[in-house]
């Protein structure tokens, strides 16, 4: 059919959403999908709070809402946001349909066709569809253990400033990245906030697993607390409660929160009510800290659990990542490169996410990204033997 917008080439299938098809297959073992384990819910609570809310706030509930979002969630937002070290106001914070909705959200409100946005390399494949989706180009940073560099990012931004190009905002996934796991220290992020404060440059902080830290004794700094005039912070309780529901959140400068409801009242309406009211009551209640402790344990297991296969299975000139939270580890192995290497994976039974999906350019890779987040223990096991196979018959 003719007559599309030039944008539309940008509307391609997803990489990860393609293999999920292949992993429908039970004899397949999926190590692809970011997806949250929700056996720690204690499914009948969370029914009792649903259907508490239905039969006394009904009314309210089931019709057409604000598009600032409820206040009792937007009020949850700040305690949670008070953990990393961002004094914000309820004011200060809009709900979304989840942190994907917000992330497109802040990209049509601050990018121009031909704009240039700064994001690790490799950065989150779902955030490429957004930035593609608005015309935009994607200039990758280099990272290292630490996640990405600020004196990349300076030498960059200096660079795009001398040839005239403009860079709405710096994105970045600080803490057990994805795709990686990587977790940017605090020194760092404070680096790097300094280095885009001192260029008036944006930074869109994407920080969906920060509660997810294996220890969670020590709560991970937000480079939104430390600079809230240069950092848009997007947040999610996909991750921490359900995804299903998708709820997530922004907490962004008063004139910018604004004109983001605005973007945001323009697609959606306002965000669900039901869905809100049912973050509210679970995450605001007792039982939420003991089922999230749960989850983050039994991550842990898992990470074990697939570290022990990898340092089993996997060929001498393999490597990995040591995530300390989230759910991903990055392997690197140079059979990989030129190789169709989620080919080769399903054709041994195993599906996971080649690293070039993670670049703007899909440029060759020498790297996969393993999730381990919902895969049982024994599963995992053989996910990682078959994914050894694989490379050995490459």
């Amino acid at each position: 059919m003719s007559g599309f917008a030039s944008r539309a080439d940008e509307f391609r299938p997803s990489p990860v959403r393609a293999v999920f098809e292949v992993a429908r297959d039970p004899s397949v073992v999926s190590l692809a999908g970011g997806n949250p384990d929700l056996s720690v819910l204690p499914a009948d609570a969370v029914g009792d709070v649903a259907s508490l809310l239905l039969r006394g706030r009904a009314g309210e509930i089931l019709q057409y809402g604000s598009g600032a979002g409820m206040d009792g969630l937007r009020e949850l937002v700040v305690k949670l946001m008070a953990r990393g070290g961002s004094s914000v106001t309820g004011a200060d914070i809009l709900p979304t349909t989840g942190s994907q909705a917000g992330l497109d959200l802040v990209t049509k409100l601050f990018c121009n066709p031909g704009d240039v946005i700064l994001a690790e390399g490799p950065t989150y494949v779902g955030a490429l569809g957004v930035f593609g989706a608005y015309e935009v180009e994607v200039q990758h940073v280099a990272m290292d253990h630490d996640g990405m560099q600020p004196e990349a990012v300076a030498r960059a931004l200096d660079d795009l400033a001398a040839q005239g190009r403009r860079v709405p905002f710096v994105y970045a996934i600080p803490s057990f990245q994805n795709p990686t796991g990587v977790t940017m220290p605090e020194e760092r992020r404070r680096e790097l906030v300094a280095v885009c404060a001192e260029r008036d440059v944006m930074i869109v902080e994407d920080d969906p697993y920060a509660l997810l830290a294996f220890d969670r004794s020590e709560p991970l700094a937000s480079m939104h607390g430390m600079d809230p005039e240069h950092v848009i912070h997007l947040g999610s309780f996909s991750k921490i409660f359900a995804p299903g529901l998708r709820v997530g959140w922004m907490a962004a400068p008063p004139e910018v929160r604004g004109r983001l409801q605005i973007a945001a009242e323009s697609v959606v309406i306002h965000p669900s009510n039901l869905a809100q009211s049912l973050v509210t009551s679970w995450v605001g209640s007792e039982h939420w800290e003991p089922a999230l402790d749960r989850a983050v344990e039994l991550y842990r297991e898992r990470w074990e659990a697939m570290k022990e296969a990898l340092i089993e299975f996997m060929p001498e000139t393999a490597s990995w990542t040591t995530p300390t939270g989230g759910f991903f580890t990055w392997v690197t192995a140079e059979e990989i490169r030129g190789k169709d290497i989620l080919a080769a994976a399903i054709a041994h039974g195993v599906v996971l996410v080649p690293g070039s999906a993670s670049y703007m350019d899909g440029r060759d890779s020498n790297a996969v990204r393993l999730a381990f987040s919902g895969v049982a223990p024994a599963r995992i096991r053989e996910g990682v033997k078959r994914f050894a196979e694989a490379l050995r018959a490459l």
